[in-house]
Formats: C-alpha cells, structure tokens, sequence
C-alpha cells in the first residue's frame, strides 16, 4: 500500500530543516561582523547607513551594506526602512560585541570552523572506532574554548564558584596550592592566580601545545611563577596529599578514564582539601534535556569532540559531555570521596558545579 504523507507534518520538517540553513548560513557572517570590528562599532551608535558604518570601520561600504541586510535579516539588528539604517541593541550588544560581558558568546562562533574541519576524521571513528584528543583538532576550536569560557571563569569561576567551596577563600588569601587539571590553555589557572596572589596554580594537561600557550599566557600576564603549567594527563601530577584545592572546569567527561582522575585526586588533594568540578548542565534521564537549553549544544560537541576525546584514551569511557549529576557522583563516590555536594546552582545556569571532599 502506498505511504500517506500528511503534508502538515512534512511542512513542518521543510520549516524545521530550512530554518536550520538558515541559521548555519549566519554563522560566518557572525564571524565576520566579529573579524572586521563591525558588532563593536555598532554598540551604542545607534541607528547608522551602511555608508556611516563603513566610514566609520574603514570597510567598502557595498560589502557592509550587504552584510547589514543579511545580519538584520537573521534578527540579529534593528532596521528602519524609513531611513535605511541599523542598529545593534544594548541586549545583542552584551552577547555579540563586548567579550568581557557575563553573557558574551561571540567566541563560540569561530570554533564551528573546527567542528566543519574534522568532520571527516569524525566520519571515520563512526565506522571503525577510535578518536581524537583536544590537541588533534583543527586549532580553532581550543582558541574559541578559551575565548568563550574566559567571561564565563571571570564571572563565574572567580566570582562565584571557587568562592561557594566551604572554607576556599580564606585558604587562597593565605596561600593555597592549586591543581587545575585539564587546564588547555591555561585561562582559569591564570585567572585564579591573578585573584589570588598569595596562592600557587599549577595547570596539567596532555596537550604539548596547550601548555605552551598556557605558559605564554601566564607570561604575558606577569604572574612571576604563581601559575605554572606541566604536560601531565589526570593521573600523572603529584598525588602527595598537598593540595589544598583541585580543579577540573569542564574536563572530567573528556577524560578517557574519569575514575581514575577521581581516584588520582582523591590521593593529591589535603585532608581538608577541597575538589571541585566543573560540567556542563544536563539531566540524569535524556528525556529531561529536551527541556534543557544547553542540550542541543552539549549533545552536539559531545559528538563531534568529547567523545572522540575519551575514545582516544587509556579507559576510553567515553562519559560524555552531558554525563549529568547523578553519573559524575558515582564516579567521585567511586574515586573516594565520601562527601559531595552541589553548589552555587543560581551562579551557574549552564553548569553542575559539584564539591567533592576525602
């Protein structure tokens, strides 16, 4: 018998699917609008012509004309066809023009360049297994990660994370040791030593050329030795038990054996030392996450970057980016910890931020 479409539904997926285009279709030119300083000369100037907008960035202005129609299109600017004008909100403004902002994401856009880049090594591990470290990937996407996480840590991490760990603060005033492990580019370990000078940060990861940024960054930022970085996976700095705070923002699901780096903690963290561990919101059941907003992004990195990462490791658990609360309790419980609590929920919309203690 011969199928019955209901065309209804079928519009729907022609709906669904070209709106999809067209979303995919505005990224690059996001790219762009970041690239050549054109978000950021928009921010409060108010409504301005494609010629005042290319005086003012030194562009041809036919090109910004027709970038401010596809932009403005998308809804991401306030066109007046009275006047011909654009003009980028204070709201879009705090997303798309100021990377310092709390709500920033113009970072994220580029790193998409990446996720194109390797599609095809991802292909691969589809139909023969295997996977890819952080390091292996086009360089786009560790430049966008540290990009994008850094408001993220300044407003988040600083501000109000470590400071939700009992009894964090006053041990960093006074001078803590810090292990921050799967640091990549080094951007919290150097913030944390920026908060708190009196305190040493040491950042470990796997990625030969990650720690040579991190160290160039820290350099750069004068930190005369407070932040030091080290090639080692999460089983291979000191576990002597001295300290006094260990961190992993948003790299216990990359890791190939996740349990291992929790027991490895267990070991190196003081007696009354603190673990704190830092992962993107997603719920126990997947049926949950239809409702989650991050879950669409999450799933879709955990595809295409955190499960080819895991899978290129020694235990290859492959836990995922949306492991949720429950599974990473199991595994700190697992590793030795015998006291785990959540923390600083309304400071972190997008996170689990969890506090593990031996």
């Amino acid at each position: 018998m011969a199928t019955v479409v209901d065309t209804d539904r079928v519009e729907e997926a022609v709906e669904k699917v070209f709106g999809e285009l067209g979303v995919n279709c505005t990224a690059p030119l996001i790219v762009l609008g970041d690239r050549l300083g054109l978000f950021r000369s928009l921010a409060g100037a108010g409504p301005l012509t494609p010629a005042e907008l290319a005086a003012r960035t030194g562009l041809v202005e036919r090109y910004v004309r027709e970038w401010l129609r596809a932009v403005a299109v998308a809804g991401y600017l306030a066109y007046d066809p009275g006047a011909d004008t654009f003009a980028l909100t204070d709201a879009y403004a705090a997303v798309l023009a100021d990377d310092a902002a709390p709500t920033a994401l113009i970072g994220v856009f580029p790193g998409l360049a990446a996720l194109w880049a390797d599609l095809d090594r991802v292909e691969g591990f589809f139909r023969t297994g295997g996977g890819m470290a952080w390091g292996e990937h086009h360089p786009a996407l560790g430049l966008a990660q540290e990009r994008f996480t850094r408001p993220a840590y300044v407003h988040g991490l600083i501000a109000a994370w470590i400071p939700a760990v009992e009894g964090a603060v006053p041990r960093l005033e006074a001078g803590a040791r810090v292990a921050d492990i799967g640091c990549g580019h080094g951007r919290s370990s150097v913030l944390i030593a920026e908060r708190w000078p009196r305190s040493t940060v040491t950042g470990f990861d796997p990625d030969d050329a990650a720690i040579a940024r991190a160290r160039s960054t820290a350099a750069a930022a004068g930190l005369d030795g407070r932040a030091v970085f080290e090639v080692a996976d999460a089983t291979g700095y000191p576990a002597d038990g001295s300290w006094d705070l260990i961190t992993f923002t948003d790299s216990l699901h990359d890791m190939g054996d996740p349990l291992a780096a929790a027991r490895h903690a267990r070991r190196a963290v003081a007696a009354d030392g603190a673990v704190l561990v830092v992962e993107p919101l997603a719920a126990d059941r997947f049926a949950d996450d239809f409702a989650n907003p991050y879950a669409r992004i999450g799933y879709a990195v955990s595809t295409l970057v955190c499960t080819p990462s895991s899978l290129a490791q020694p235990g290859a658990a492959a836990l995922g980016t949306m492991a949720g609360e429950a599974r990473l309790r199991e595994v700190l419980t697992a590793g030795g910890f015998t006291r785990v609590r959540r923390i600083a929920e309304e400071s972190a919309p997008l996170n689990i931020l969890l506090e593990a203690r031996p």
